[in-house]
């Protein structure tokens, strides 16, 4: 399969040797106004985030009012909401009226505007506007649309929640038949912000996707409380972070109660941040913050009494202690000292060098 390792979406560096990319999902947070979208869009800047990204979905081309009501009572996160479904979704359907300027809201923030198109007239009306797109996990096993997205050659990220192995290759397959721009993102589509959901989470998903699609780009998308799952993912291997985004919690909405503050956002990209450095390159060497603490904490071969020049060096006559200064002989070449004559006189205390041995 052809795929990049290294992607940019609006300038920005995205793979495993580049900072994570944070996606700030505002989604139907704006509560229907436009004032208050625009005012996210500045707060998630403020807070850290790469992208500001919303949900473009009308409700008659993304649920069916009489398939939900066929299902009886309403289930899952769903089951907190006063209204129907349909109506739920309908009430927060992203105007697309507001489009142009949100996006010239996004420029002026300086940060990316993004969304999940859930029909063809987004991504119509959208995509000259759109630097990259987001597959939402409902749309996983729907290879049509995302092909159509895959067309317009932009990056594509593709989120995996409450689907099979099965489901994920199928959709990567449609992907790649028209675009080589794959994020592929593990999730796990339970709302209810339960503790409970982290025995699902399922970070280790990302080695599966990393040994199935080796230096493919990958990412998490999130809606556990706190920071214990971006770091998990970070650590594995994920360099693009989606997570709801709101101002205030408590507030009435379908999103807001599972979404991340502004206060908590920034808490996390700065975790990130840290936990990036504190990650870094694999190979192994004294770091340069350690090479004073090597001569303070290792053993060196030491002289246990004064010896003349010509000495035959036995066992009795060195000791391993600290410190170890650079030119010390260290505890691994012992065995090469002893049965050695010193070229020179060694003084009780003072450390072994190769200079001293003839």
């Amino acid at each position: 399969m052809n795929y990049q390792t290294d992607i940019t979406i609006n300038g920005a560096r995205i793979g495993l040797a580049h900072p994570v990319y944070f996606v700030a999902d505002i989604a139907a947070n704006h509560d229907g106004d436009l004032e208050r979208a625009k005012d996210l869009i500045w707060k998630a800047k403020e807070a850290g985030a790469d992208a500001a990204k919303f949900q473009h979905f009308k409700a008659d081309k993304i649920v069916s009012d009489a398939g939900f009501r066929n299902l009886g009572s309403q289930q899952s996160h769903q089951a907190s909401w006063g209204k129907s479904v349909f109506e739920v979704y309908r009430d927060y359907e992203f105007r697309r009226e507001w489009n142009s300027e949100l996006i010239d809201t996004a420029k002026k923030a300086g940060i990316t505007f993004m969304t999940t198109p859930y029909d063809v007239e987004a991504v119509d009306t959208l995509d000259a506007f759109l630097p990259a797109y987001k597959i939402g996990s409902g749309d996983i096993t729907w290879p049509q649309f995302i092909e159509y997205v895959a067309k317009r050659g932009k990056p594509i990220m593709i989120a995996s929640g409450a689907s099979s192995m099965e489901d994920v290759e199928r959709a990567v397959q449609a992907t790649l038949r028209h675009n080589a721009q794959i994020v592929l993102m593990q999730c796990n589509t339970n709302y209810t912000g339960s503790l409970e959901n982290f025995r699902f989470i399922n970070l280790n998903v990302l080695k599966t996707y990393s040994a199935r699609y080796p230096g493919m780009i990958l990412g998490l998308s999130d809606h556990s409380p706190g920071h214990a799952t971006v770091l998990g993912a970070v650590a594995l291997g994920a360099r693009v972070v989606e997570k709801h985004f709101t101002d205030d919690c408590s507030r009435v909405g379908p999103d807001h109660g599972f979404s991340m503050s502004p206060a908590t956002w920034s808490e996390m990209v700065q975790r990130t941040r840290e936990l990036e450095a504190a990650l870094g390159d694999g190979i192994k060497r004294v770091e340069d913050n350690e090479r004073q603490t090597v001569v303070l904490q290792q053993r060196c071969i030491r002289f246990t009494r004064d010896l003349d020049a010509g000495a035959l060096l036995t066992v009795d006559d060195l000791e391993i202690l600290r410190p170890a200064p650079v030119d010390a002989l260290r505890p691994h070449e012992l065995e090469n000292a002893l049965g050695r004559r010193l070229a020179t006189a060694g003084k009780a205390g003072s450390h072994l060098t190769s200079a001293h041995l003839a």
